[in-house]
């Protein structure tokens, strides 16, 4: 598969519907600067659209990357009961987790992708599924996490999530992850990338102990190690250390800024990809954007490399796309501002049903009541 191809069909966003952008901002009644990093994220929008005034965002999607990894077996996460990968994946689906239900209020569809969850295929619905790679991902302490071969399959499955939501119109993709053991994987991927010891990238996942941190931190030590001599070859590296999920996500975002669909990164694990990603194809980074900062120490460093600054700093730390999520009324916000007011117009109409208002006690009976 030849990853240089990447660096000539990922084009850099509209610079001219960038300054139109800017200039629109300057027509509007308001201080100058006055709605500080809004302005910014609405001149993104309208780059990454290709167009100005900016056209509100309407199909957002929550695209969550499920797998599992071997280091799990380590105890380098929280203890968990066996499956709780699984567990999660139906809470997603169910409509029960925190990210299923913000993503209700915030009017985005969820979507989940199973690359390596370690639970019999059967479990999810063949949408969920249709991806699949393998059943769980190696210890990549001591194994590889892929074959070559798998690693490739996984690269070019996320490829095609992208071609599909692309497709499906999706204007804005809100991008997270589902997995046991995947921030010690990302905190190599980081550790390797940027040339970094493992107690400069490991922090506390799930929310460890200092025992656990120690035993996290010396599995990532030992896996970079084995990420070291592969670190010219991007597939060789999520085949060695990183797992099916990662080289998915990896694929997806590249992809996706090729079909120039626009990204917001969730918390280490989608920052450990795209700092894979930009090696790849370095105008790539200029179609994401860093949701919030989830206070895991791989993360700043990925984010610092790839010139990315978090929206919120949150320290939202479990993933599932929920530090994405909540950055998506702050880009709802900057679209409806910057955009066409009959288009918003249109937008609100369509999307908010008229309710009646409360019925309030007059004085007199709450008088009567006393």
């Amino acid at each position: 598969m030849d990853l240089d191809t990447f660096s000539s069909l990922v084009e850099r966003p509209d610079e001219s519907a960038r300054r139109a952008a800017e200039e629109r901002w300057q027509q509007l009644d308001k201080p100058p600067a006055g709605l500080g990093r809004l302005e910014e994220l609405g001149s993104w929008l309208a780059s990454v659209q290709g167009a100005s005034p900016v056209r509100p965002l309407t199909a957002a999607k929550v695209l969550l990357f499920a797998g599992d990894h071997g280091v799990a077996a380590l105890g380098v996460s929280r203890p968990a009961p066996a499956g709780r990968t699984a567990q999660r994946v139906h809470a997603v689906l169910d409509g029960t987790a925190p990210v299923a239900v913000l993503a209700r209020r915030y009017g985005a569809e969820v979507r989940v992708v199973d690359l390596a969850v370690d639970a019999d295929a059967g479990e999810f619905p063949a949408e969920v599924v249709q991806h699949r790679v393998r059943r769980g991902s190696g210890r990549i302490d001591i194994e590889d996490a892929l074959s070559p071969q798998e690693a490739v399959r996984a690269f070019r499955a996320g490829m095609a999530v992208a071609d599909e939501e692309a497709d499906a119109g999706t204007d804005l993709v809100l991008l997270g992850d589902l997995g046991a053991g995947s921030t010690t994987v990302a905190a190599v991927l980081v550790g390797a990338l940027c040339g970094t010891d493992a107690a400069a990238v490991t922090g506390r996942g799930s929310g460890i102990d200092d025992h656990v941190w120690m035993v996290k931190c010396s599995t990532v030590r030992d896996a970079l190690r084995r990420a070291r001599p592969v670190l010219g070859d991007q597939l060789a590296l999520l085949a060695t250390v990183g797992g099916a999920d990662f080289a998915a996500i990896t694929g997806f975002l590249l992809q996706a800024a090729a079909r120039k669909l626009p990204v917001v990164l969730d918390g280490t694990v989608s920052a450990a990809c795209a700092l894979v990603a930009q090696r790849i194809a370095f105008r790539a980074p200029e179609w994401w954007r860093a949701g919030q900062s989830s206070g895991e120490p791989a993360q700043a460093k990925a984010y610092d490399r790839l010139t990315l600054t978090p929206l919120q700093s949150l320290d939202v730390s479990m993933g599932e796309g929920v530090g994405a999520l909540l950055a998506l009324p702050l880009l709802q916000a900057a679209s409806d501002t910057l955009a066409d007011p009959a288009d918003t117009l249109l937008v609100t109409t369509a999307t908010r049903a008229p309710q009646e208002p409360p019925r309030l006690p007059s004085a007199a009976e709450l008088l009567g009541r006393l």
